[in-house]
C-alpha cells in the first residue's frame, strides 16, 4: 500500500499526555487512520475526532514529543502484512519484526524505525495451481509456497477481488512484493496479485459461513480432553492467580494441541517468559511432524516494558494473522497471555482520554471489546470453499485470584469453556491445576460422537460418573477435615479413595515426563476404565464388610499408580493385564484368600 503524505504545514501536536497526544488542524484525518508523528515517524492511530481536533494513541515511546511537531496521515487504517514469512518469526504488537530489528540495531527496537513486517529480499518458491484465462473468486487458492517444512502456505485471491486471471507467473522463486498474477475484474480493471497483501487489524476477514465443528481441539491433557473439552473453533479462558500455571498450561497446549498453526501472543507479560518461549520452542520437536515446533508457530511479543498502546493492538494483530491461516483451510490455535494485561492497557489509555470509568476503573466498553475479540474465533467455510478454524484460548490474571473482578466476569460471558486454575492445587505441585468443580465446557454434546467412536462405550456416562464421584468427594472432604476419615462409613470411604485415584492417577500429569506429558484419547479411555473398574469392585468389597484399608493394600493399586507412564497408549495389552490382575485379586480377597 502506498502512503499518502500530508503537506508539512498540516496537522501539528497541541498536547502530549503519555501515549496519547492531541493534534490540531486535523480535519483531513479519519477515524482509526494510521499516522506518523514527529521527525522520527512514530506510529500512531486516530481514536477520536472533534471538528479539526484529533486524539491519537501512539504505539511507541513518546519521550521527546512536544507541541508543534508535525503529524502526517497515511490514509490507511492500522494494518498487517499477510504472506509468506510469518511462521517461525516474532513480531511486536504492531507487527514489527523484533529479532531482525534487534540484530540490526541493538538489544531493543529503535522507536520510529520503519520496518516492513515481511522480508522483501527473500525469494519464495511459488507453485501456481491455475492457468491464465481461468475465472477466480475472492479467497480462491491460486498457488502454494512451502513456507516451512511444517506449513504449506496457500496464496489466495485477496478478499474483495474476483474476475479472470490474465497472467500468472511460472513456477519459480519470487519476493513477496513481486507480481505473480494479474487479475481483470468485471469492469475490465486490472489488479496485481502478489505473494502478500495488507489487511486492517480491526476488521474481521470475511468467510462464507460458520459451521459447527464436532471435532475437539485435542490437547493430550486428560482433565481438558476428557472432562472439559474444547471444540476446534471454540473459545476458552484460563483464569488463575499468580503462580497457578497459566503460562505453562498454554505452553503445553501450544506444543500438543491438534492445530496446524499456533499463534502465541505474549501481551503485557514478563519479558523472561517470552524469552523462555524463544529459547524453548526452536528446540522442541513438533509431535505432528518431528520438526522444530517453531516451524508452525507465529509469536507476537508485547512485554510489560513495551509501549502500552501497542499492547492493546497486539491482540488484533494476532487474531488477524490467525484468520489469514484459517482462510487457507488450516486449523489455528491462538494463545493470548494474558487478556487481563490487554484490559489494563485499555484502562490506562481510557484514563488518558478522560473517559468516564466503569467498574474498577475499566472503560465502559470493556465488555464489547472482549466480545469483538472472542467473536473472531470459530470454525468456518472459507470463501475458497475449504473448512478452517480459529480456536482462541485466553489467559486471565485476576488480582489475588479473585474471579469476581470485571475482566474474568466479562470473559465468562463470551467463552464456552472455562478452565479455572486453583491456587491450592498449584501449591501442591499439581499440574494442570484445573479445578474440576468450578470449570465447565459447553462443547461436551458437540464432541460426544467423536469420543464415542474412540471409546467404544458411553463416554458421556463415564464422564458424568467420574464428575459425580469427584463432587461427592468434595463434600466428604469437609467431614474428613472436621472429624477424620475414620468416621466415614465404608461405602463413603470407597468414594473418598476412588476420587483420590481419579485425581492422582488420571487428572494429574507431568509436563516433563516424555510419556505422560501427552496422553492419546485411546489411553485416556483405558486408564479411566481401569480406575472405574477398581472403584466398582472396591464398593462391592466394602458391601461385604471388607475394610477399605485392606483393599488399598492390594498390589494392583501400585499398578494403577504406574499406568500413566507404562505405555504411550498405542497398545491396550498393559491395561487389559492390569484389569485382569484387578479381578483376580478382588476375587481372592472376597474369598478371604488374601
Amino acid at each position: 500500500m502506498e502512503r499518502i503524505q500530508q503537506p508539512p504545514e498540516g496537522a501539528i501536536i497541541s498536547a502530549v499526555n503519555g501515549p496519547v497526544i492531541k493534534v490540531k488542524h486535523a480535519a483531513a484525518f479519519s477515524m482509526n487512520e494510521m499516522v506518523l508523528i514527529g521527525p522520527e515517524n512514530l506510529l500512531g492511530e486516530v481514536v477520536r475526532l472533534v471538528e479539526d481536533q484529533a486524539t491519537i494513541q501512539v504505539y511507541e515511546d513518546t519521550t521527546g514529543l512536544r507541541p508543534g511537531l508535525s503529524v502526517h496521515g497515511q490514509g490507511l487504517p492500522l494494518y498487517v502484512e499477510l504472506g509468506p514469512g510469518l511462521v517461525g518469526r516474532i513480531f511486536d504488537g504492531t507487527q514489527r519484526p523484533l529479532v531482525r530489528a534487534t540484530l540490526e540495531v541493538s538489544a531493543s527496537v529503535t522507536r520510529g524505525r520503519s520496518k516492513t513486517a515481511l522480508e522483501r529480499s527473500k525469494a519464495w518458491r511459488f507453485s501456481p495451481l491455475i492457468v491464465a484465462g481461468k475465472m477466480v473468486a475472492a479467497g480462491q487458492v491460486i498457488g502454494e509456497v512451502n513456507e516451512t517444512n511444517a506449513a504449506i502456505h496457500r496464496i489466495m485471491v485477496p478478499p474483495g477481488l474476483s474476475g479472470r486471471i490474465v497472467e500468472i507467473v511460472p513456477q519459480g522463486h519470487y519476493a513477496v512484493d513481486e507480481r505473480i498474477a494479474l487479475l481483470q475484474d468485471e469492469n475490465e480493471k486490472t489488479h496485481e496479485i502478489k505473494l502478500y497483501h495488507p489487511w486492517p487489524v480491526r476488521q474481521r476477514r470475511p468467510y462464507r459461513e460458520r459451521v459447527l465443528n464436532r471435532e475437539p481441539l485435542f490437547t493430550g491433557l486428560r482433565v481438558i480432553d476428557f472432562f472439559f473439552p474444547l471444540a476446534k473453533g471454540g473459545t476458552a479462558a484460563i483464569p488463575g492467580g499468580f503462580g497457578t500455571g497459566k503460562t505453562i498450561t498454554q505452553h503445553q497446549l501450544s506444543k500438543w494441541a491438534d492445530a496446524d498453526i499456533i499463534v502465541y501472543i505474549g501481551c503485557g507479560e514478563r519479558g523472561n517468559e517470552m524469552a523462555g518461549v524463544l529459547e524453548d520452542f526452536p528446540g522442541l520437536l513438533d509431535p505432528r511432524s518431528g520438526r522444530p515446533l517453531i516451524e508452525r508457530t507465529v509469536l507476537i511479543a508485547n512485554t510489560s516494558d513495551m509501549p502500552v498502546a501497542a499492547r492493546e493492538a497486539s491482540i488484533y494483530t494476532g487474531i488477524t494473522i490467525a484468520e489469514y491461516y484459517r482462510d487457507m483451510g488450516h486449523h489455528v490455535a491462538l494463545m493470548a497471555d494474558s487478556t487481563s494485561r490487554w484490559a489494563e492497557a485499555l484502562r490506562e489509555i481510557s484514563g488518558r482520554l478522560e473517559e468516564m470509568p466503569a467498574e474498577e476503573g475499566f472503560p465502559a466498553y470493556l465488555a464489547s471489546r472482549l466480545a469483538e475479540f472472542y467473536e473472531r474465533a470459530g470454525a468456518v467455510r472459507t470463501l475458497g470453499g475449504a473448512t478452517g478454524s480459529v480456536s482462541v484460548i485466553g489467559a486471565v490474571s485476576p488480582p489475588g485470584g479473585d474471579f469476581s473482578e470485571p475482566v474474568t466476569q466479562q470473559t465468562r460471558r463470551f467463552v464456552s469453556t472455562f478452565w479455572a486454575l486453583d491456587k491450592e492445587l498449584a501449591s501442591a505441585r499439581y499440574f494442570p491445576a484445573i479445578n474440576y468443580l468450578t470449570s465447565y465446557s459447553a462443547y461436551v454434546p458437540a464432541v460426544a460422537q467423536w469420543w464415542q467412536e474412540r471409546a467404544g462405550l458411553d463416554w458421556m456416562e463415564m464422564r458424568d460418573r467420574c464428575l459425580a464421584i469427584l463432587k461427592e468427594e468434595a463434600r466428604l472432604q469437609n467431614i474428613v477435615k472436621l472429624i477424620g476419615e475414620d468416621a466415614l462409613p465404608e461405602d463413603q470411604k470407597a468414594t473418598y479413595h476412588g476420587a483420590a485415584l481419579i485425581k492422582e492417577d488420571f487428572l494429574q500429569q507431568s509436563a516433563y515426563d516424555p510419556i505422560d506429558s501427552h496422553c492419546p484419547a485411546e489411553k485416556q479411555v483405558q486408564m479411566l476404565r481401569t480406575i472405574l473398574d477398581f472403584i466398582t469392585r472396591m464398593r462391592q468389597a466394602a458391601a461385604h464388610r471388607i475394610p477399605i484399608y485392606r483393599i488399598m493394600e492390594l498390589p494392583v493399586v501400585e499398578d494403577l499408580h504406574r499406568m500413566k507412564t507404562i505405555s504411550k497408549g498405542d497398545d491396550p495389552a498393559p491395561f487389559e493385564a492390569i484389569r485382569q490382575h484387578l479381578e483376580e485379586q478382588f476375587d481372592r480377597l472376597l474369598k478371604r484368600e488374601l
